[in-house]
């Protein structure tokens, strides 16, 4: 497998930075791109050790298997058949790679919940409304926030920064 990769210029990584719009430096990119091949790319990696409900102690078994193969990736230990674990995956994912979910709703009306707005970490209040309307930005006079970046509908400005589980009301 290895030999495949590399004869691709794929290296896997157990480095994981968080994606975040705002700041991307030399090292963040370094570690993501090869700075020897322009070519080669480094993939942060997650292992998933899977059938867990077949161990006893899933956690001991998964570290023994590291401290055995010398792999430093992170490690999550699942079962596909029960779902043990399946349950960390999602959020480990959402924070490591930095996306933050929005939820909009219109003044007087209720949130709706079933499809929020993907975001990078670090956007803001008119990221939002430029993923709503790419003109709703310059007609935007300010939004209320409800959530973890404010107090429930705290008035904001463009440049205010959402986070996850925020729901934004967007006033022209």
């Amino acid at each position: 497998m290895q030999s495949i990769l590399a004869g691709r210029r794929v290296t896997l990584t157990e480095r994981w930075t968080v994606a975040d719009d705002t700041r991307v430096d030399a090292e963040v990119r370094g570690d993501l791109i090869g700075a020897d091949d322009p070519f080669s790319v480094r993939l942060p990696t997650l292992l998933l050790a899977n059938k867990a409900d077949r161990v006893g102690e899933p956690a001991a078994e998964l570290e023994a298997l590291r401290e055995l193969t010398g792999l430093r990736f992170p490690a999550l230990a699942v079962s596909a058949d029960s779902g043990l674990g399946l349950g960390e995956l999602g959020p480990w994912l959402f924070g490591r790679l930095g996306i933050v979910r929005v939820y909009t709703k219109v003044p007087g009306h209720a949130v709706d919940k079933q499809r929020p707005f993907t975001l990078r970490r670090g956007e803001t209040v008119a990221d939002v409304a430029r993923r709503v309307h790419r003109d709703l930005v310059r007609t935007l006079r300010y939004a209320r926030i409800w959530g973890p970046s404010g107090f429930d509908g705290q008035q904001v400005g463009h440049e205010h920064r959402v986070a996850d589980g925020d729901v934004v009301e967007l006033h022209e």
